[in-house]
């Protein structure tokens, strides 16, 4: 796992490849390396930095050269010995072990067509000096990411976009549709970029540089087209053997010349995966979270830490223990730079601190259960979905009369927050509305009116746009099973644009490598081929992953209620963030350039503290965009390090 960057015939190309690497540092601290090569009246250049995981040795060194071809790689390849396997009887030699030289020879064999047959997770460049092209892709499912920045026939690319922003010297400027969108979601989606020119390679897709000029762009892979194959295996009676898909895969994902642990929080996701990894890997170890007593006391937070006690006991894991009692304030800006962009999800917070006390520790690969609740319908915003369908069968005089009862109870006291409450009132918020939109609001922060009210009214037609782009995502499918349209949406929105996104940032902050066997491309196939009504049963999310658990783990751990790989941001705001939340409100950069409007900022804070409703995700969503915006606009602010 690695930093990638590069230019394509730019101005002072090894200048600003140097810069954009050094940028990149902390994904690899293991070494470093640059490639340039004449380019016609040109030049491109390629720079790496290495976090050595398969092959320590100088023959896995990047960019990677031979014969022709230059390549610049940020992932990992679980198929590498069979592809390796393949082509050395085609007559390849190969000098080392890694799975970079594998690519590299998959690439001159195959060209475009290897992508499809890569299982992994990558973004990578290669530059062909006989044709003088650059192609630049990324993996199926975003997993990896990949900045690029294009000017005339020029082009620069980077694995974060604190580089591409460092390099321009404060020329990008903000986009301001992408921060509706971030308001609206609380992280980025990744058909936007918060800065205009910039923009992020879409998943499963390649880009090319031709020496002509000219750029050409293809699409390998498709989400959209996973899920009705697995439709049509579904009709057919042809599921696949779950629990062996997602054994093969953890197997797969534990390729490594260096320590693997996991992250178990002791919920089903994680601990399936430490117990699949601890029967080919006895003794492994694994990392937890807790939390402040009176912070989870305040929240009713979920004794997570007694499951994942017993899920290490019973199968012989190393489990580390982790209190998070942190400095939220210092936190709060190293957090927003690491990130990249304007995400408001306090779970970053988390995998950062895991990740950093595991590679204190000398582990530098995790395995993490991220991508099972997207894929298999475990969130409580799909079972509500579900219920709403049956609530909207209640007659509406009955559901007037208990919206009105519920609107009337508070979420918190001074004591302690109410958690069923907060529950209900979402729930009521969104059960009557058509699918889409019923969708779309149990998970974003506001609806069209309430986000309007917020923003500068100049940008009501950006809310309209911002909107329409998650119903057409949502409708471009002709599925016919509810459970798997929000599934197929989650896949292509929430988790490359949160999930995937924070983790790979919060990560590689601390100089580690996260995979994720469940956003494999074998285990979504088998996961789109499981009908809705065997994901969602009854009340309980999530069965058919459940049931192929319960091979290997006891069902009191499987069929557990889901736990919260979050935080107790309730007692944050009321302690340790009040101060800057009205530091923002009063004068924060986004209220003073009108982005955000103070009166209605000022009723959030109100409501939120009068215990009425609950708004605390959506004022920590607040901070992160002032101190990202913050950053973003102040020149000197891009380039820091943290």
């Amino acid at each position: 796992m690695c930093g990638i960057a590069g230019t394509y015939r730019w101005p002072d190309g090894k200048v600003v490849t140097d810069r954009l690497t050094d940028v990149l540092a902390h994904r690899g601290p293991d070494g470093a390396g640059r490639y340039s090569h004449s380019l016609g009246d040109g030049e491109v250049h390629l720079g790496h930095r290495r976090l050595a995981i398969i092959d320590l040795s100088g023959t896995g060194a990047q960019p990677m050269v031979s014969d022709g071809l230059a390549l610049t790689y940020n992932g990992e390849l679980y198929n590498a010995p069979e592809l390796r396997t393949e082509l050395a009887a085609a007559g390849v030699r190969f000098r080392g072990t890694s799975d970079t030289e594998v690519l590299l020879e998959a690439w001159r064999r195959w060209g475009t067509d290897c992508l499809p047959r890569l299982r992994g997770m990558f973004a990578f460049a290669v530059f062909d000096e006989r044709t003088g092209e650059l192609v630049l892709a990324r993996d199926q499912l975003g997993i990896k990411p990949l900045f690029l920045l294009r000017r005339g026939t020029g082009l620069m690319f980077a694995s974060e976009l604190k580089a591409l922003a460092a390099v321009t010297d404060g020329s990008l400027e903000v986009d301001h549709a992408a921060l509706v969108a971030s308001l609206l979601y609380y992280w980025v989606p990744d058909s936007r970029c918060a800065f205009r020119e910039a923009e992020k390679l879409p998943p499963g897709s390649w880009l090319r540089c031709r020496a002509d000029g000219r750029v050409e762009r293809g699409t390998y892979w498709s989400l959209r087209d996973i899920a009705h194959e697995g439709r049509e295996l579904a009709r057919a009676g042809q599921q696949p053997d779950l629990g062996a898909v997602v054994e093969e895969s953890t197997r797969r994902h534990m390729l490594s010349d260096v320590p693997v642990a996991t992250f178990l929080s002791g919920g089903l996701d994680s601990s399936y995966l430490t117990a699949l990894a601890a029967r080919h890997r006895p003794g492994i170890s694994a990392y937890t979270i807790g939390f402040r007593a009176e912070d989870t006391r305040f929240e009713a937070m979920p004794d997570d830490l007694r499951y994942a006690r017993q899920v290490a006991e019973r199968y012989g894991v190393d489990l580390h223990e982790i209190e998070i009692a942190p400095q939220v304030t210092d936190l709060l800006p190293r957090m927003t730079h690491h990130l990249d962009e304007p995400i408001g999800d306090p779970a970053a917070i988390n995998t950062y601190l895991i990740c950093a006390a595991a590679r204190e520790a000398g582990v530098k690969v995790m395995l993490s259960g991220m991508g099972a609740d997207e894929l298999f319908a475990g969130y409580r915003k799909h079972l509500a979905n579900v219920l709403a369908l049956r609530y909207q069968r209640v007659p509406r005089p009955l559901r007037r009369g208990l919206s009105r009862a519920v609107d009337r109870l508070p979420v918190a006291t001074s004591r302690r927050g109410y958690r069923s409450v907060r529950f209900a009132k979402r729930f009521l918020s969104f059960a009557d509305l058509p699918e889409e939109t019923a969708f779309r609001r149990s998970y974003t922060m506001y609806d069209r009116g309430e986000l309007l009210a917020l923003i500068d009214p100049d940008l009501a037609a950006t809310v309209d746009d911002v909107l329409t782009e998650h119903a057409d995502t949502y409708q471009d499918n002709d599925l016919d099973d509810f459970v798997n349209r929000m599934c197929l949406t989650d896949a292509r929105m929430f988790l490359p644009g949160l999930n995937l996104a924070y983790t790979d940032r919060s990560s590689m902050a601390a100089s580690t490598e996260v995979r994720v066997p469940y956003v494999d491309v074998e285990v979504v196939k088998a996961a789109f081929a499981v009908p809705g009504d065997r994901k969602i049963v009854g009340r309980q999310g999530k069965v058919a992953l459940k049931e192929a658990a319960t091979s290997i783990l006891p069902r009191e751990i499987a069929y557990r209620p889901k736990g919260l790989f979050s935080a107790p941001l309730r007692a944050w705001m009321s302690r340790d963030l009040a101060p800057l939340v009205r530091e923002v409100v009063n004068d924060g950069v986004l209220v003073n350039s009108g982005f955000l409007r103070r009166d209605a900022l000022a009723r959030l804070v109100a409501e939120d503290a009068s215990g009425q409703r609950d708004f605390s995700k959506h004022l920590w969503h607040v901070l992160t965009l002032e101190y990202w915006y913050r950053g973003a606009t102040s020149g000197s602010g891009r380039s820091h390090s943290v």
